[in-house]
């Protein structure tokens, strides 16, 4: 019984102290313009490789579940439909831009280094998508003014609708019966979220008033778990949750309210660092070597170049813009550090891809995700330092 004790008296210690030093740690090192998620990542990694691996510990698990989900949760409820149709031709040129990218990577990947049609595309999804819930939490914590916040908003929420839709083609492209099955199954949990919504806001809204923030999470957990066991990862589910809530905003105002939103995005800020902590810790140890380092800078220096650039010169062209607001734009888009991670992580799972290659993306989303800290001048936060507004 005294053994018992103490063993659950251990494991609650070690869990508290991986919170207070979640929490505590990455904040204090933004001061010197080290974005909180790289360093929750780094912890990860030092954790299990110098200290002891609890990559399969099933509360860091669902805590890191918890996380992801609730980030993309609050990126759908950002999607607002009327905004977008506001840019929607400049719009409509990006993703046409974003299109010719990925279908170009793709054919490369394909006919340079002999990868499978999923693995190229996936890969061109995890270079090409700059991670909208990571850059719309840390729009308060770098230098743009509003129309410059509107685009970069707008762009990297049009872009994840595409990536999404993209990811699970890609996911599913090996076989099309499984393909026809999972977009059925895909297309029953999207028009079923706002049926849902519906049924439980007239039988538990009126009847437990405040209780539309627990509804938000509690069904993007399950259309999380969902989307999980079709194969194309939590953050599908999730998102089509805050979006369906959006969607719903004149007929369930409450539900997706500014201050629900708000309290989604706290909700988000406190558990995503467990999901780069836990994510740190699934790095294998052939990812760290020179190779991969290599690797990673040389994608960069082609990559990040010709997608900042191409974001500049269509706001430059298309929607003429001056040359400083359209490069603070494609800076702002250029974080591609959670869309990277759970594509790399993907890739490293399901299709074996090298630890070199897997370490060498790592590379690459670290560099993009760290260079508006500098280029902008204020640090990239997980914080939330004002509610949004709409």
């Amino acid at each position: 019984m005294n053994e018992f004790s103490f063993a659950s008296i251990s494991d609650q210690v070690l869990y508290l102290s991986i919170v207070f030093i979640l929490l505590v740690f990455p904040r204090a090192l933004q001061k010197y313009n080290i974005p909180a998620p790289l360093t929750c990542f780094a912890l990860g990694m030092i954790t299990v490789f110098g200290i002891a691996d609890y990559s399969h510990d099933t509360t860091l698990s669902f805590l890191a579940a918890l996380g992801i989900s609730s980030l993309f949760l609050f990126a759908g409820l950002e999607v607002d439909i009327q905004e977008l149709k506001k840019g929607f031709w400049p719009l409509l040129n990006h993703l046409l831009i974003r299109c010719i990218a990925i279908a170009c990577f793709t054919w490369a990947g394909m006919s340079y280094f002999d990868f499978s049609l999923q693995i190229s595309g996936l890969i061109a999804l995890a270079l090409l998508t700059p991670s909208t819930g990571f850059i719309l939490e840390s729009l308060s914590g770098i230098d743009l003014d509003k129309n410059e916040e509107f685009w970069v908003k707008s762009k990297a929420i049009a872009g994840e609708l595409l990536a999404l839709l993209l990811l699970f083609i890609f996911l599913k492209s090996n076989s099309p019966s499984d393909l026809g099955i999972s977009l059925a199954a895909l297309l029953a949990i999207a028009f079923g979220l706002p049926l849902l919504f519906i049924f439980l806001g007239r039988i538990v809204i009126p009847f437990a008033p405040g209780s539309e923030f627990s509804l938000l999470i509690m069904v993007g957990l399950i259309a999380a778990y969902l989307t999980k066991q079709l194969g194309v990862y939590y953050l599908v589910g999730a998102f089509f949750t805050g979006l369906a809530a959006r969607q719903l905003h004149k007929r369930m105002p409450t539900l997706a309210s500014d201050d629900n939103l708000h309290a989604v995005q706290l909700f988000a800020s406190f558990f995503v660092p467990f999901y780069f902590f836990y994510g740190g810790m699934k790095v294998p140890e052939g990812a760290l070597q020179w190779e991969s380092l290599w690797i990673g800078l040389a994608i960069t220096a082609i990559l990040l170049p010709f997608r900042i650039g191409a974001v500049a010169a269509q706001r430059i062209y298309v929607n003429k813009d001056t040359n400083q607001s359209s490069l603070d734009i494609a800076v702002a888009l250029a974080p591609t550090l959670i869309f990277t991670l759970v594509i790399a992580s993907i890739l490293h799972e399901k299709f074996g891809i090298s630890d070199t290659l897997f370490g060498g993306l790592l590379v690459y989303a670290a560099i993009t995700t760290i260079l508006p800290s500098f280029v902008l001048k204020k640090p990239l936060s997980l914080d939330v330092d004002n509610p949004p507004v709409h």
